[in-house]
């Protein structure tokens, strides 16, 4: 079987399609994943702490200078640009009712032209005084000193990317469930579902076809329509619009 041949059938075909990401749809864009072998929880920590521990909320309010030194070496990469994967859905958005859902902060979905996009753990984008309320971009973060302070006000800087210990965006939420509950066909890509509650989404699925391209097998048993064991780029690099 043609896997990819039966792939760009069942995308011609479906009315409403939702892709769901993880990580693994931007390594290829050079931009490390969590969980798998050679991904970031895997390395030795240049701070004395778990790289993991280091993105909770706890960890943020607790030795936030840390925080900021860790986060700009390792969680904004600013040379990234968008791989085959976002490029290839930004232009299936102009024909296609399309919804990205992405648990990834890269804004690289959005750099590849796409405005259909939940962000279930937020963006380095976008960042927040705690104090006043004040928003700035990630070029506005850059330009302040390491630990990010308001202009206006003084107050702590946040980026609005949800760490361990915060709930997600209720909003982002209710509208990704909308989504996929809505959909006929669900790509789940670059992803080991494993992070609650992002993981809990699939099963709003009540569409004709689940489909899964990663590297290694999920367990999602006899629903999956069909199953790709490939990077997600180098998959929809063989796709045509």
């Amino acid at each position: 079987m043609d896997k990819i041949k039966v792939l760009q059938e069942l995308i011609d075909s479906a009315n409403n399609i939702v892709f769901f990401g993880g990580a693994g749809v931007s390594t290829e864009s050079g931009i490390k994943d969590f969980r798998s072998k050679d991904g970031l929880y895997h390395l030795q920590s240049k701070y004395g702490c778990p790289y993991e521990e280091m993105l909770s909320s706890t960890y943020f309010f607790k030795h936030t200078d840390t925080f900021y030194k860790f986060y700009r070496d390792m969680m904004i990469d600013t040379k990234a640009r968008p791989n085959a994967a976002h490029i290839f859905l930004a232009n299936l958005e102009k024909k296609k009712n399309l919804t990205v859902i992405t648990q990834n902060i890269d804004g690289l979905h959005q750099m590849a032209g796409s405005s259909n996009v939940l962000e279930l753990h937020g963006s380095i984008h976008r960042n927040t005084c705690l104090k006043c309320g004040a928003h700035y971009t990630l070029e506005d973060i850059l330009k302040m000193d390491s630990t990010p302070k308001c202009p206006k006000c003084g107050g702590l800087i946040k980026p609005n990317v949800t760490l361990y210990e915060e709930q997600l965006d209720q909003n982002v939420l209710r509208n990704a469930i909308k989504a996929i509950s809505e959909a006929d066909l669900m790509i789940i890509a670059g992803t080991s579902l494993r992070v609650y509650p992002a993981s809990g989404l699939v099963y709003y699925f009540r569409g004709k076809h689940l489909v899964v391209i990663n590297k290694e097998p999920l367990s999602l048993g006899n629903e999956v329509a069909l199953e790709i064991a490939a990077p997600v780029g180098e998959t929809f690099k063989n796709l045509k619009i």
